[in-house]
């Protein structure tokens, strides 16, 4: 079956590019840039794109297109109809980038890293797994999940967290991390190696739809919600990544001054994430806020 694509598009920091951003991967082992036609010989998508006038740069990612434009047009003259152009393209079946067939294809690689929660291993690829953050409590979760589903066959898997090029398995107590590391570190690179996407293209758009706060999507908060989600983005997620978890922006009450996060990952049910939560973040946004914040909370646990 086809894949359909679907795009969202979604502005950045320089007013001149947007990004069109797919379901699908486009390019999963390289990100190119093209500044006139010459150089998008390899592209057969950038090559169209630069005979629209107005097309400055093409940047070809894992999961977005992202074009600069002249200053001749605007974004709102222009971004939904090159939206559905892009779309027109994809679903064509075209190629995004030409593969050169004699590239010999990049091998998968796996590396497991401990995290400071013993029920939970970080797997680690030299590739691109999905485009943003999944999480999956059990195999039901996970029905549009391949990758996800498979872990969950296997019986000492609990839960299956994914961020970009990593994956965090959370185990049940009944196996040891020295029995099972190997065969899931296994299981995931043959995985990765058949090509087939981690994440169907229905979950994907869901989790965008639903998903909670980011950089991107703050219209909807107050000033001091926007100050704790820059914080949380800039200084606590790199931190908690790393450890093979995530920390998301839940609610900020400003009665109690209570700020309410979710826990992801290694860092649901951690033991040491009490003591990162009220030592670690609740102080640095005391200190980076003042008394608008009295107390970080985690409501899942």
């Amino acid at each position: 079956m086809a894949k359909e694509y679907h795009i969202t598009i979604i502005p950045t920091n320089n007013p001149n590019i947007m990004k069109f951003e797919t379901n699908h991967f486009i390019s999963p082992d390289k990100n190119y840039e093209f500044q006139n036609i010459d150089q998008a010989k390899e592209s057969p998508l950038a090559q169209q794109l630069f005979h629209l006038p107005f097309v400055k740069t093409v940047y070809i990612s894992s999961n977005f297109i992202g074009i600069e434009k002249y200053d001749i047009v605007g974004w709102e003259d222009i971004k939904d109809s090159l939206g559905q152009q892009l779309v027109d393209y994809l679903n064509t079946g075209a190629a995004v980038v030409a593969l050169d067939p004699n590239k010999v294809p990049q091998a998968v690689t796996i590396y497991a890293e401990s995290t400071p929660n013993p029920s939970v291993m970080k797997y680690v690829a030299n590739k691109l797994i999905v485009p943003a953050l999944f999480e999956f409590k059990n195999i039901d979760e996970a029905k549009d999940a391949p990758l996800a589903k498979e872990l969950f066959l296997m019986p000492f898997v609990k839960e299956v967290f994914m961020d970009q090029n990593y994956i965090s398995v959370t185990k049940y107590d009944v196996a040891e991390w020295e029995e099972i590391n190997n065969e899931l570190r296994e299981k995931i690179r043959l995985f990765l190696m058949s090509g087939q996407e981690s994440v169907g293209a229905n979950t994907v758009q869901k989790e965008k739809e639903k998903a909670p706060t980011t950089l991107l999507h703050t219209d909807n908060l107050d000033d001091t919600s926007k100050q704790i989600v820059d914080i949380l983005e800039e200084y606590v997620k790199p931190a908690v990544a790393s450890d093979g978890g995530n920390i998301m922006f839940d609610s900020y009450d400003e009665v109690s001054k209570t700020v309410n996060v979710i826990l992801q990952g290694a860092c649901s049910g951690c033991p040491s994430s009490t003591f990162t939560l009220k030592n670690g973040i609740e102080n640095m946004l005391k200190n980076m806020m003042g008394d608008k914040v009295a107390q970080v909370i985690a409501i899942n646990g």
